[in-house]
This record gives structure tokens, sequence and C-alpha cells, in this order.
């Protein structure tokens, strides 16, 4: 029996991008090292040594981090018990804008997800 899959990327993406604000390339460059802002790499290890990371950001594979929000949870990083707004990215801004979506779903506020990820970082 195959599987009948009842929502695809499409509606994913639409639905996350009606709930999460995007941030601009050039806004971030402007706010990356502001001590209100904590910018999250959900990118996995191997790609961050690969390319690098933006100055001062959190690393957290996406796996981890709902393990790492959560304050009941043994894994739980203090740095999601700020009073600070959120900047999450991956590569080209995809998996960090499901990430912030979750994010926001378990009530980290206020949140935003850095438009076309670290590689459109890279090329300003």
């Amino acid at each position: 029996m195959s599987q009948t899959i009842i929502k695809g990327i499409k509606e994913l993406n639409e639905e996350a991008r009606s709930t999460v604000e995007e941030m601009s390339i050039a806004k971030a460059k402007t706010l990356y090292q502001d001590e209100n802002y904590i910018f999250v790499d959900v990118r996995e290890a191997a790609e961050r040594e690969e390319h690098g990371v933006i100055p001062g950001a959190f690393t957290c594979p996406r796996g981890m981090l709902e393990f790492l929000i959560d304050p009941k949870c043994p894994a739980h990083n203090e740095i999601f018990n700020q009073d600070k707004t959120y900047v999450f990215y991956c590569a080209h801004g995809l998996r960090s804008l499901y990430a912030a979506k979750m994010a926001s779903e378990m009530g980290l506020s206020p949140i935003k997800n850095l438009t076309g990820g670290f590689f459109a970082w890279s090329k300003e």
C-alpha cells in the first residue's frame, strides 16, 4: 500500500511563511553583533566547518532544536531563555524557516528567519 501524503513542501512553505517573519541580509548585517539578537545556525556541524558561520551565532543542529528550547528537557540551553530576538538561519533559508516556525509554536519569541540563509549572507 502506498502512502498518502496530505501536506507537501509547497503547503509547508506557505504555512511557515505566513507565521514567520523574514529578515533581509542587509538588515541582519547591521544586527548580528547587537546584544538584543541571537543568530541561531541550524546547519549540521560538517556544513558549518566547511562554509563557516555568522560571527557570534549559536550553533544548534536542526535535530536538537526542540530539546534545547524546552526548559523542562535535560538538554535545555539557557540561550533560549532570554528576552531577545532569535534569527534562525541555515544554508539557504528553508530548514531555518521550519525551525523558526517550530520555535514559535513552542512559545519562543520574537523570531525571524534569515532570507536566503548563510549562502546569501556570504554573497553580500
